[in-house]
Protein backbone atom coordinates (compact mmCIF):
# COMPACT_ATOMS: atom_id res chain seq x y z
CA UNK A 1 0.00 0.00 0.00
CA UNK A 2 1.58 3.37 -0.92
CA UNK A 3 2.23 6.28 1.69
CA UNK A 4 -0.13 9.48 1.06
CA UNK A 5 2.18 12.58 0.02
CA UNK A 6 0.84 13.92 3.35
CA UNK A 7 2.61 10.92 5.28
CA UNK A 8 5.53 10.66 3.21
CA UNK A 9 8.11 12.27 5.61
CA UNK A 10 7.36 9.47 8.37
CA UNK A 11 9.30 7.00 5.84
CA UNK A 12 12.73 8.86 6.85
CA UNK A 13 14.61 10.68 8.63
CA UNK A 14 16.43 13.69 8.68
CA UNK A 15 19.87 12.41 9.77
CA UNK A 16 20.01 9.54 7.20
CA UNK A 17 20.28 10.66 3.38
CA UNK A 18 18.73 8.42 0.14
CA UNK A 19 21.63 6.61 -0.46
CA UNK A 20 21.78 5.40 3.40
CA UNK A 21 24.61 7.85 4.58
CA UNK A 22 24.66 10.09 7.53
CA UNK A 23 23.22 13.72 6.59
CA UNK A 24 24.94 16.34 9.22
CA UNK A 25 22.61 18.21 10.97
CA UNK A 26 23.76 21.99 11.09
CA UNK A 27 20.93 24.15 13.29
CA UNK A 28 20.60 27.54 13.53
CA UNK A 29 21.72 28.80 16.91
CA UNK A 30 18.21 29.28 19.20
CA UNK A 31 17.08 32.55 20.65
CA UNK A 32 14.21 34.24 22.35
CA UNK A 33 12.48 33.54 25.43
CA UNK A 34 12.09 29.62 26.20
CA UNK A 35 15.59 28.82 25.25
CA UNK A 36 16.86 31.47 28.07
CA UNK A 37 14.69 29.27 30.93
CA UNK A 38 16.19 26.35 29.04
CA UNK A 39 19.76 27.71 29.87
CA UNK A 40 18.93 28.16 33.47
CA UNK A 41 17.52 24.97 33.99
CA UNK A 42 20.16 22.84 31.96
CA UNK A 43 23.14 25.23 33.72
CA UNK A 44 21.07 24.21 36.78
CA UNK A 45 21.33 20.18 36.43
CA UNK A 46 24.90 20.44 34.99
CA UNK A 47 26.13 22.11 38.04
CA UNK A 48 24.06 19.46 40.02
CA UNK A 49 25.55 16.63 37.92
CA UNK A 50 29.10 17.66 38.36
CA UNK A 51 28.65 18.39 42.37
CA UNK A 52 26.58 15.60 43.29
CA UNK A 53 29.51 13.11 43.44
CA UNK A 54 31.34 15.47 45.92
CA UNK A 55 28.34 16.06 48.04
CA UNK A 56 27.87 13.98 51.43
CA UNK A 57 25.48 13.36 53.89
CA UNK A 58 26.41 11.95 56.92
CA UNK A 59 29.12 10.66 55.39
CA UNK A 60 27.66 8.97 52.71
CA UNK A 61 27.93 10.32 49.01
CA UNK A 62 25.10 12.05 47.72
CA UNK A 63 24.49 9.50 44.92
CA UNK A 64 26.54 6.34 44.12
CA UNK A 65 26.04 3.72 41.82
CA UNK A 66 29.20 1.27 42.81
CA UNK A 67 27.90 -1.83 40.67
CA UNK A 68 31.66 -3.60 41.27
CA UNK A 69 30.99 -3.72 45.14
CA UNK A 70 27.44 -3.56 45.08
CA UNK A 71 27.45 -0.21 46.68
CA UNK A 72 24.35 2.49 45.98
CA UNK A 73 23.76 5.84 47.95
CA UNK A 74 20.50 7.74 46.67
CA UNK A 75 20.21 11.02 47.76
CA UNK A 76 22.97 10.29 50.28
CA UNK A 77 20.93 7.22 51.49
CA UNK A 78 23.45 3.63 51.26
CA UNK A 79 21.83 0.92 49.93
CA UNK A 80 23.38 -2.29 50.36
CA UNK A 81 22.58 -6.08 48.30
CA UNK A 82 20.10 -6.19 51.42
CA UNK A 83 18.07 -3.10 50.46
CA UNK A 84 17.58 -4.35 46.54
CA UNK A 85 14.04 -4.27 47.32
CA UNK A 86 13.72 -0.18 47.97
CA UNK A 87 16.10 0.53 45.21
CA UNK A 88 13.51 -1.41 42.89
CA UNK A 89 10.81 0.31 44.25
CA UNK A 90 12.76 3.83 43.56
CA UNK A 91 13.31 2.29 40.15
CA UNK A 92 9.89 1.51 39.51
CA UNK A 93 9.30 5.11 41.47
CA UNK A 94 11.31 6.99 38.83
CA UNK A 95 9.93 5.12 35.55
CA UNK A 96 6.30 5.73 36.34
CA UNK A 97 7.23 9.34 37.02
CA UNK A 98 8.50 9.64 33.33
CA UNK A 99 5.49 7.50 31.91
CA UNK A 100 3.25 9.81 33.25
CA UNK A 101 4.84 12.95 32.73
CA UNK A 102 5.11 11.67 28.83
CA UNK A 103 1.74 10.72 28.78
CA UNK A 104 0.57 14.09 30.32
CA UNK A 105 3.59 16.70 28.92
CA UNK A 106 5.13 14.40 25.80
CA UNK A 107 8.63 14.07 25.47
CA UNK A 108 9.16 17.17 27.89
CA UNK A 109 12.22 15.52 29.48
CA UNK A 110 14.50 15.04 26.47
CA UNK A 111 14.39 18.58 25.87
CA UNK A 112 14.48 20.09 29.28
CA UNK A 113 16.16 17.95 31.71
CA UNK A 114 17.77 14.70 29.69
CA UNK A 115 21.91 14.91 29.96
CA UNK A 116 22.27 14.06 26.46
CA UNK A 117 20.37 17.05 25.03
CA UNK A 118 21.56 19.32 27.92
CA UNK A 119 25.38 18.28 27.07
CA UNK A 120 24.71 18.59 23.78
CA UNK A 121 22.89 21.68 22.96
CA UNK A 122 23.76 23.44 25.94
CA UNK A 123 27.68 22.70 25.88
CA UNK A 124 29.20 21.12 22.88
CA UNK A 125 26.77 22.67 20.25
CA UNK A 126 27.60 26.14 22.02
CA UNK A 127 30.97 25.94 21.69
CA UNK A 128 30.57 25.40 17.80
CA UNK A 129 28.72 27.99 17.49
CA UNK A 130 32.02 29.95 19.19
CA UNK A 131 34.35 28.94 17.50
CA UNK A 132 32.73 28.02 13.79
CA UNK A 133 29.92 30.11 13.40
CA UNK A 134 26.11 29.76 13.18
CA UNK A 135 24.45 27.45 10.31
CA UNK A 136 25.31 29.18 7.09
CA UNK A 137 28.75 29.47 8.14
CA UNK A 138 29.50 26.01 9.73
CA UNK A 139 27.31 24.67 6.34
CA UNK A 140 30.17 26.82 4.67
CA UNK A 141 32.98 26.09 6.14
CA UNK A 142 32.34 22.28 6.07
CA UNK A 143 32.55 22.58 1.85
CA UNK A 144 35.25 24.57 1.90
CA UNK A 145 39.02 22.65 1.05
CA UNK A 146 40.74 22.03 4.04
CA UNK A 147 42.90 24.93 4.05
CA UNK A 148 43.99 26.78 7.24
CA UNK A 149 41.35 28.41 8.33
CA UNK A 150 39.29 25.13 8.71
CA UNK A 151 42.47 22.95 10.36
CA UNK A 152 42.29 25.70 12.92
CA UNK A 153 38.97 25.90 13.83
CA UNK A 154 38.41 22.63 13.68
CA UNK A 155 41.20 21.03 15.31
CA UNK A 156 40.56 23.80 18.42
CA UNK A 157 37.25 22.32 18.21
CA UNK A 158 37.99 18.57 18.26
CA UNK A 159 40.47 19.44 21.06
CA UNK A 160 38.17 21.61 23.27
CA UNK A 161 35.41 18.64 22.87
CA UNK A 162 38.13 15.77 24.03
CA UNK A 163 38.91 17.98 26.94
CA UNK A 164 35.38 18.25 27.80
CA UNK A 165 34.65 14.41 27.51
CA UNK A 166 37.63 13.63 29.86
CA UNK A 167 36.27 15.66 32.29
CA UNK A 168 33.05 14.26 31.83
CA UNK A 169 34.27 10.45 31.89
CA UNK A 170 35.95 11.77 35.24
CA UNK A 171 32.61 12.69 36.65
CA UNK A 172 31.39 9.10 35.28
CA UNK A 173 33.46 7.63 37.39
CA UNK A 174 33.02 9.35 40.67
CA UNK A 175 29.61 8.29 40.61
CA UNK A 176 31.07 4.49 40.12
CA UNK A 177 33.76 4.53 42.38
CA UNK A 178 33.30 7.21 44.49
CA UNK A 179 34.66 11.00 44.82
CA UNK A 180 37.46 9.96 47.09
CA UNK A 181 38.80 7.41 45.13
CA UNK A 182 38.82 9.55 41.78
CA UNK A 183 40.28 12.30 43.89
CA UNK A 184 43.20 10.01 45.61
CA UNK A 185 43.32 8.68 42.05
CA UNK A 186 44.26 11.79 40.82
CA UNK A 187 46.69 12.68 43.53
CA UNK A 188 48.61 10.13 43.08
CA UNK A 189 48.99 9.99 39.17
CA UNK A 190 47.91 7.91 36.64
CA UNK A 191 50.68 5.73 36.32
CA UNK A 192 50.01 4.17 40.10
CA UNK A 193 46.16 3.45 38.61
CA UNK A 194 46.99 2.18 35.22
CA UNK A 195 44.26 -0.20 35.92
CA UNK A 196 41.64 2.62 36.22
CA UNK A 197 42.81 4.43 33.02
CA UNK A 198 41.70 2.27 30.56
CA UNK A 199 38.12 2.51 31.41
CA UNK A 200 38.26 5.97 31.59
CA UNK A 201 39.89 5.75 28.62
CA UNK A 202 36.89 4.20 26.99
CA UNK A 203 34.29 6.31 28.93
CA UNK A 204 36.18 9.83 27.55
CA UNK A 205 36.25 7.57 23.62
CA UNK A 206 32.57 7.41 24.42
CA UNK A 207 31.57 10.58 25.34
CA UNK A 208 33.54 12.52 22.48
CA UNK A 209 32.06 10.15 20.02
CA UNK A 210 28.66 10.61 20.66
CA UNK A 211 28.93 14.58 21.41
CA UNK A 212 31.30 14.79 18.38
CA UNK A 213 29.57 12.55 15.90
CA UNK A 214 26.59 10.67 16.92
CA UNK A 215 24.74 13.52 18.67
CA UNK A 216 21.07 13.99 17.58
CA UNK A 217 21.00 10.23 16.33
CA UNK A 218 20.92 9.01 19.86
CA UNK A 219 17.72 10.64 20.52
CA UNK A 220 16.36 9.66 16.81
CA UNK A 221 17.69 5.81 16.68
CA UNK A 222 19.39 4.69 20.13
CA UNK A 223 16.87 6.19 22.98
CA UNK A 224 14.60 3.61 23.96
CA UNK A 225 12.13 5.92 25.41
CA UNK A 226 12.22 7.71 22.06
CA UNK A 227 10.26 5.02 20.43
CA UNK A 228 8.16 4.38 23.89
CA UNK A 229 6.19 7.77 23.54
CA UNK A 230 4.51 7.12 20.12
CA UNK A 231 2.83 4.34 22.67
CA UNK A 232 1.95 6.75 25.42
CA UNK A 233 1.20 9.75 23.60
CA UNK A 234 -2.68 10.72 22.73
CA UNK A 235 -4.37 13.49 21.48
CA UNK A 236 -4.42 15.02 25.44
CA UNK A 237 -0.86 15.23 25.40
CA UNK A 238 0.53 18.74 25.93
CA UNK A 239 3.47 18.73 23.00
CA UNK A 240 5.27 21.08 21.01
CA UNK A 241 2.66 21.63 18.31
CA UNK A 242 1.91 23.23 15.11
CA UNK A 243 -1.69 24.99 15.02
CA UNK A 244 -2.03 23.47 11.02
CA UNK A 245 -5.84 25.15 11.71
CA UNK A 246 -4.49 28.34 11.65
CA UNK A 247 -1.40 28.22 9.74
CA UNK A 248 -2.89 26.66 7.01
CA UNK A 249 -6.67 28.05 6.67
CA UNK A 250 -8.29 27.44 3.46
CA UNK A 251 -5.43 27.68 1.25
CA UNK A 252 -2.62 26.53 3.03
CA UNK A 253 0.41 28.27 4.02
CA UNK A 254 2.38 30.99 1.85
CA UNK A 255 5.39 33.26 1.58
CA UNK A 256 4.79 36.83 3.09
CA UNK A 257 4.45 39.74 1.23
CA UNK A 258 4.06 43.25 2.61
CA UNK A 259 0.38 44.33 2.02
CA UNK A 260 -1.37 41.34 1.34
CA UNK A 261 -4.60 40.80 2.86
CA UNK A 262 -3.43 36.81 3.73
CA UNK A 263 -6.72 36.54 5.15
CA UNK A 264 -9.42 37.13 2.58
CA UNK A 265 -6.81 35.52 0.21
CA UNK A 266 -7.31 32.27 2.44
CA UNK A 267 -4.08 31.58 3.39
CA UNK A 268 -3.07 30.80 6.77
CA UNK A 269 -0.49 32.45 9.36
CA UNK A 270 2.36 30.19 8.87
CA UNK A 271 4.90 32.32 6.05
CA UNK A 272 6.47 29.21 5.01
CA UNK A 273 10.15 30.65 6.05
CA UNK A 274 10.94 27.32 7.02
CA UNK A 275 12.83 28.79 9.91
CA UNK A 276 11.07 26.26 12.03
CA UNK A 277 13.18 23.46 10.57
CA UNK A 278 16.36 24.66 10.33
CA UNK A 279 16.41 25.91 14.09
CA UNK A 280 15.41 22.23 15.19
CA UNK A 281 18.75 20.16 16.10
CA UNK A 282 17.10 16.51 14.95
CA UNK A 283 16.31 18.00 11.71
CA UNK A 284 12.29 17.81 11.20
CA UNK A 285 9.87 19.51 10.26
CA UNK A 286 6.95 20.63 12.89
CA UNK A 287 4.26 21.42 10.73
CA UNK A 288 4.10 17.84 9.34
CA UNK A 289 2.74 17.05 13.61
CA UNK A 290 3.75 14.97 16.12
CA UNK A 291 7.14 12.53 15.42
CA UNK A 292 8.97 10.40 16.64
CA UNK A 293 12.57 12.70 16.25
CA UNK A 294 10.70 15.51 18.23
CA UNK A 295 12.53 16.12 21.56
CA UNK A 296 10.34 18.89 22.49
CA UNK A 297 13.32 21.37 22.65
CA UNK A 298 10.96 24.72 22.09
CA UNK A 299 14.11 26.21 19.71
CA UNK A 300 10.66 26.07 17.05
CA UNK A 301 8.49 28.13 19.52
CA UNK A 302 10.97 30.55 19.69
CA UNK A 303 11.63 31.03 16.37
CA UNK A 304 8.71 30.93 14.98
CA UNK A 305 7.34 33.35 17.44
CA UNK A 306 10.45 35.86 16.69
CA UNK A 307 9.25 35.42 12.85
CA UNK A 308 5.53 36.17 14.40
CA UNK A 309 6.11 39.52 15.83
CA UNK A 310 8.71 40.94 12.85
CA UNK A 311 5.41 40.39 10.78
CA UNK A 312 2.95 41.48 12.89
CA UNK A 313 0.75 38.51 13.76
CA UNK A 314 -0.37 37.07 16.71
CA UNK A 315 2.49 34.59 18.28
CA UNK A 316 1.79 31.42 19.18
CA UNK A 317 0.91 29.07 16.02
CA UNK A 318 3.81 26.83 17.28
CA UNK A 319 3.04 26.10 21.00
CA UNK A 320 2.72 23.78 23.23
CA UNK A 321 -0.59 22.62 23.19
CA UNK A 322 -2.47 19.31 22.62
CA UNK A 323 -3.96 17.59 19.46
CA UNK A 324 -7.53 18.08 21.45
CA UNK A 325 -7.14 22.09 22.19
CA UNK A 326 -6.01 22.48 18.41
CA UNK A 327 -8.60 20.40 16.73
CA UNK A 328 -11.20 21.27 19.12
CA UNK A 329 -10.66 23.72 21.58
CA UNK A 330 -10.33 21.25 24.49
CA UNK A 331 -8.33 22.62 27.75
CA UNK A 332 -5.91 20.29 29.59
CA UNK A 333 -7.69 17.87 31.81
CA UNK A 334 -6.27 14.93 33.92
CA UNK A 335 -7.58 11.63 31.77
CA UNK A 336 -8.78 8.45 33.79
CA UNK A 337 -4.85 7.42 32.75
CA UNK A 338 -3.19 10.17 34.54
CA UNK A 339 -5.37 9.72 37.38
CA UNK A 340 -4.14 5.78 37.39
CA UNK A 341 -0.46 6.68 37.66
CA UNK A 342 -0.88 9.44 40.01
CA UNK A 343 -2.56 6.54 42.35
CA UNK A 344 0.20 4.07 41.74
CA UNK A 345 3.12 6.97 42.26
CA UNK A 346 0.94 8.05 45.44
CA UNK A 347 0.89 4.24 46.51
CA UNK A 348 4.28 2.85 45.77
CA UNK A 349 6.20 6.30 47.26
CA UNK A 350 3.85 5.91 50.36
CA UNK A 351 5.43 2.56 50.47
CA UNK A 352 8.62 3.26 49.98
CA UNK A 353 8.71 5.64 53.18
CA UNK A 354 7.37 3.52 55.41
CA UNK A 355 10.32 0.88 54.34
CA UNK A 356 12.83 3.89 54.77
CA UNK A 357 11.31 4.40 57.85
CA UNK A 358 11.55 1.07 58.85
CA UNK A 359 14.92 0.11 57.94
CA UNK A 360 17.65 -0.47 60.38
CA UNK A 361 20.98 1.19 60.10
CA UNK A 362 22.65 -2.61 61.07
CA UNK A 363 21.54 -5.59 59.89
CA UNK A 364 22.00 -8.80 61.19
CA UNK A 365 21.89 -12.20 59.84
CA UNK A 366 22.85 -15.11 61.78
CA UNK A 367 22.82 -18.73 59.55
CA UNK A 368 23.50 -22.35 61.07
CA UNK A 369 26.79 -23.78 59.64
CA UNK A 370 25.96 -26.09 56.28
CA UNK A 371 26.36 -30.10 57.59
CA UNK A 372 26.39 -29.28 60.70
CA UNK A 373 23.73 -30.56 63.57
CA UNK A 374 23.63 -30.06 67.42
CA UNK A 375 26.78 -31.09 70.00
CA UNK A 376 26.44 -32.82 73.23
CA UNK A 377 28.80 -31.40 75.43
CA UNK A 378 28.92 -32.10 79.73
CA UNK A 379 26.64 -30.90 82.16
CA UNK A 380 23.88 -31.53 79.64
CA UNK A 381 24.94 -28.63 77.40
CA UNK A 382 23.34 -28.21 74.13
CA UNK A 383 25.67 -26.81 71.45
CA UNK A 384 25.00 -25.72 67.72
CA UNK A 385 27.54 -23.75 65.59
CA UNK A 386 26.53 -20.64 63.35
CA UNK A 387 28.08 -18.04 61.09
CA UNK A 388 26.91 -13.91 61.33
CA UNK A 389 27.44 -11.42 59.34
CA UNK A 390 26.51 -7.49 60.54
CA UNK A 391 26.12 -4.73 57.89
CA UNK A 392 26.96 -1.49 59.16
CA UNK A 393 25.36 1.05 56.67
CA UNK A 394 26.28 3.97 58.37
CA UNK A 395 29.25 6.19 57.92
CA UNK A 396 30.29 6.07 61.45
CA UNK A 397 31.93 2.71 63.36
CA UNK A 398 29.54 0.59 65.35
CA UNK A 399 32.07 -0.80 68.71
CA UNK A 400 31.21 -3.21 71.56
CA UNK A 401 28.93 -5.09 69.26
CA UNK A 402 27.83 -7.78 71.67
CA UNK A 403 25.10 -10.91 71.18
CA UNK A 404 22.56 -11.83 73.71
CA UNK A 405 19.99 -14.30 73.77
CA UNK A 406 16.18 -13.00 74.81
CA UNK A 407 13.70 -15.37 76.77
CA UNK A 408 16.73 -18.80 76.72
CA UNK A 409 19.26 -18.72 79.42
CA UNK A 410 22.32 -19.86 77.60
CA UNK A 411 25.60 -18.00 76.57
CA UNK A 412 27.13 -17.34 73.00
CA UNK A 413 30.72 -17.84 72.20
CA UNK A 414 32.10 -16.02 69.35
CA UNK A 415 35.03 -17.69 67.38
CA UNK A 416 38.44 -16.33 66.67
CA UNK A 417 37.60 -12.82 68.62
CA UNK A 418 36.52 -11.55 71.99
CA UNK A 419 33.00 -11.23 72.76
CA UNK A 420 32.52 -7.33 72.28
CA UNK A 421 33.53 -6.47 68.61
CA UNK A 422 33.96 -3.64 65.98
CA UNK A 423 31.56 -2.91 62.63
CA UNK A 424 33.44 -0.84 60.21
CA UNK A 425 31.77 1.83 59.14
CA UNK A 426 29.85 1.23 55.77
CA UNK A 427 31.43 -2.13 55.90
CA UNK A 428 30.69 -5.83 57.48
CA UNK A 429 31.94 -7.80 60.75
CA UNK A 430 31.42 -11.80 59.76
CA UNK A 431 33.07 -14.71 61.50
CA UNK A 432 31.52 -17.79 63.75
CA UNK A 433 29.83 -18.44 67.01
CA UNK A 434 28.87 -21.19 69.46
CA UNK A 435 25.34 -21.08 71.15
CA UNK A 436 24.69 -23.48 74.48
CA UNK A 437 22.01 -23.78 76.16
CA UNK A 438 21.11 -26.77 78.48
CA UNK A 439 19.00 -29.04 77.19
CA UNK A 440 16.27 -28.93 79.87
CA UNK A 441 15.65 -25.13 78.45
CA UNK A 442 15.01 -27.16 75.35
CA UNK A 443 11.05 -27.66 74.21
CA UNK A 444 11.82 -30.03 71.59
CA UNK A 445 14.39 -30.89 68.55
CA UNK A 446 13.60 -27.57 66.53
CA UNK A 447 13.56 -24.15 68.58
CA UNK A 448 13.07 -20.67 67.46
CA UNK A 449 15.92 -18.06 69.49
CA UNK A 450 16.11 -14.16 69.29
CA UNK A 451 19.43 -13.02 68.92
CA UNK A 452 19.89 -9.37 70.43
CA UNK A 453 22.34 -7.15 68.92
CA UNK A 454 23.92 -4.54 71.30
CA UNK A 455 26.46 -1.58 71.30
CA UNK A 456 27.17 -0.02 74.26
CA UNK A 457 24.36 -2.02 75.95
CA UNK A 458 21.91 -0.63 73.04
CA UNK A 459 19.65 -2.77 71.22
CA UNK A 460 20.63 -2.48 67.67
CA UNK A 461 19.01 -5.10 65.72
CA UNK A 462 17.19 -8.51 66.40
CA UNK A 463 17.41 -11.60 64.29
CA UNK A 464 16.02 -15.33 64.46
CA UNK A 465 17.99 -18.77 64.43
CA UNK A 466 16.53 -22.45 64.98
CA UNK A 467 18.48 -24.02 67.76
CA UNK A 468 18.52 -27.54 67.05
CA UNK A 469 18.32 -30.05 70.15
CA UNK A 470 17.37 -34.16 70.73
CA UNK A 471 14.12 -35.64 70.17
CA UNK A 472 12.34 -35.49 73.14
CA UNK A 473 10.57 -39.27 73.09
CA UNK A 474 7.43 -39.57 75.68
Amino acid sequence: METPDNEKFRDSIATINKEGKRSWIYPKKPNGKLYEYRKVVSYGLLAFLFAAPFIKINGNQFLLFNILERRFNIFGFPFWPQDFHLFVISMIIGVIFITFFTVAFGRIFCGWICPQTIFLEMVFRRIEFWIEGDRGKQIKLDKQPWNAEKIRKRLLKWLIFLVISFLIANIFLAYLIGSDSVIQYVAEGPSEHLSTLFPLGIFTAVFYFVFAWFREQVCIIACPYGRLQGVLLDKKSIVVAYDHKRGEAENGRKKWRNGEDREALGYGDCIDCAQCVHVCPTGIDIRNGTQLECVNCTACIDECDSIMEKVGLEKGLIRYASEAEIENKEPFKLTARMKGYIAVLIILIGVLTGMLFLRNDVEARVLRLPGQLFEHKENNIISNVFTYKLVNKTSQEIDDVAFKLRQYKGTIKLVSTKDNFTVPAQGIAEGTLFIEINKSELKGDKNKLMIEVYSHDKLIETTTVNFLGPRSYN
